[in-house]
């Protein structure tokens, strides 16, 4: 979707001024699929249209859901290579678990970054008494080459800088935002962070025009450069944005955004299951590892489910692809 018009920028050459209009906006609605036993996620990344944004790889949403009576996110251990993970919560708790003896609850405002590097496993466990709703993000980072192959390890930030400008609340989740720059650790240029807009709201967000940007809606109803979205959908803004409009809906209630956003990311990847790689080889390894218990990603103690297998290979050559989708070689 487009919005050819919106949001141009004056460019000056000699005395002539041209109309620069923004890059191409998509709209990327995402699709429903199970997690685990009890929870039921949007994904959002990747898709056909869009592979990734920034380093950003890959993007679940979940809830609200009601989860009184009911256990919550149930995460068995499971391995992950090549990445890192992401989670914030809006509402609920978490208790994650690794095989660095990490035990970590996380709750509202609070960040769990976790670095794959060569190998790691972990779980996610809502915990027996856990609040009656659940909603937030899942979200993984890759790694650039440079740091894909290093020591696992896990951070915790119990808060995170925010700024107030006008109507929004900005939370700099991770990378920098408005000369704010979160504490977690990462491995390339990107930033996300929480935009919270009251009812009829209105901002023009800062953006790094090196970038490419996309913004997620989790709650409320929102027009973010000229296009009207609701909860789960992903509009990727493209590179080259200095800022973007975003006018919350009257009577829609608070409205609160995600912004994803960091250089493009140039090496191809090959991600199957939760593996991101650069050759089939790599995770057939990883995969082969997993299944044998391989010291490589350790075990996951404090957790009472069995770790998840790993589904069967495809029959099929496993193709590195570009950001674009596109098979690399």
């Amino acid at each position: 979707m487009s919005d050819p018009g919106r949001d141009t920028e004056q460019a000056v050459y000699g005395c002539a001024v041209a109309e620069v209009p923004e890059p191409e906006s998509v709209l990327l609605p995402g699709h429903d699929v199970p997690l685990g036993r009890y929870t039921t996620v949007r994904r959002l990344l990747p898709q056909r249209p869009r592979r990734m944004v920034g380093a950003w790889c890959f993007v679940d949403h979940f809830g609200p859901d009601d989860v009184a009576g009911r256990p919550g996110m149930q995460i068995a251990p499971h391995p992950h290579t090549g990445l890192q993970t992401v989670t914030w919560l809006v509402e609920g708790e978490i208790m994650h678990r690794d095989s660095l003896g990490s035990a970590q609850p996380i709750t509202p405002g609070q960040l769990n970054l976790m670095t794959a590097g060569h190998g790691i496993a972990h779980s996610e466990q809502s915990p027996p008494d856990h609040p009656p709703v659940m909603h937030g993000l899942q979200l993984w980072i890759a790694l650039p080459e440079d740091a894909r192959h290093g020591e696992a390890r896990f951070e915790h930030h119990p808060a995170l800088p925010t700024l107030r400008d006008g109507d929004a609340t900005v939370t700099v989740v991770a990378g920098e935002l408005g000369g704010v720059r979160s504490p977690a650790r990462v491995h390339s240029p990107l930033v996300g962070a929480e935009v919270l807009l009251p009812t009829g709201g209105r901002h023009r967000l800062p953006l790094d025009p090196a970038f490419e940007n996309a913004v997620l809606v989790m709650s409320g109803a929102v027009t973010v450069a000229g296009t009207a979205l609701t909860p789960g959908s992903l509009l990727y803004l493209g590179q080259g944005r200095s800022e973007v409009s975003i006018e919350a809906a009257e009577a829609a209630g608070e409205t609160r955004l995600f912004l994803l956003g960091g250089e493009p990311f140039e090496e191809p990847l090959v991600m199957w299951w939760n593996f991101v790689g650069r050759t089939h080889e790599e995770i057939v390894r990883a995969r082969d590892e997993w299944m044998r218990g391989d010291r490589r990603f350790g075990t996951v103690g404090g957790c009472d489910e069995d770790p998840l297998p790993a589904p069967v290979m495809p029959t099929v050559r496993l193709k590195a692809r570009d950001r674009h989708g596109r098979t690399a070689g």
